[in-house]
């Protein structure tokens, strides 16, 4: 059973890893960011522009100073797993459930009372982190597919 499991799996190169990372991190970004700053501006705040400024500099901040570790730490992982290992495990199975809890947050959240104006200056904050982290794994996905040292 074990070798068939082994056969069967959807196997990839560390580059295609590379890639599903980047892209997850930039796909999540990007919705995070397009729902919350919908929420934000249909918002009856008058202080849109400056709590969309305020969100976007704590995503800069979080991503400078939290996320941009965690992509690092994503991409030394892919590199040192190598080529043909399984396309799910791009992300460790820490990191899933990380995801997984973060997606169920999103959905209390959404499920909550909170205001979604509030909740878009959240949800813009952590989709501009993603996204400015996401430039990690894009940048060893490139360096990858030009046949440099993933770094």
């Amino acid at each position: 059973m074990a070798q068939w499991v082994e056969k069967s799996k959807p196997a990839a190169a560390a580059r295609v890893h590379l890639m599903l990372a980047w892209l997850m991190w930039a796909v999540v970004g990007t919705v995070l960011v397009a729902f919350g700053s919908r929420w934000l501006w249909q918002s009856p705040t008058p202080a849109k522009p400056l709590l969309t400024g305020l969100a976007l500099a704590i995503g800069v901040f979080k991503a400078r100073f939290v996320l941009d570790r965690v992509a690092m730490k994503i991409v030394n992982r892919i590199r040192e797993r190598g080529d043909g290992r399984c396309l799910g495990g791009f992300l460790s199975v820490r990191s899933w459930t990380f995801v997984v809890a973060m997606a169920g947050g999103g959905r209390i959240l959404r499920g909550s009372h909170v205001a979604r104006g509030l909740l878009g200056v959240l949800y813009i904050a952590v989709g501009t982190a993603l996204l400015l982290s996401s430039r990690v794994a894009w940048r060893a996905w490139l360096q990858s597919r030009r046949g440099a040292n993933v770094s």
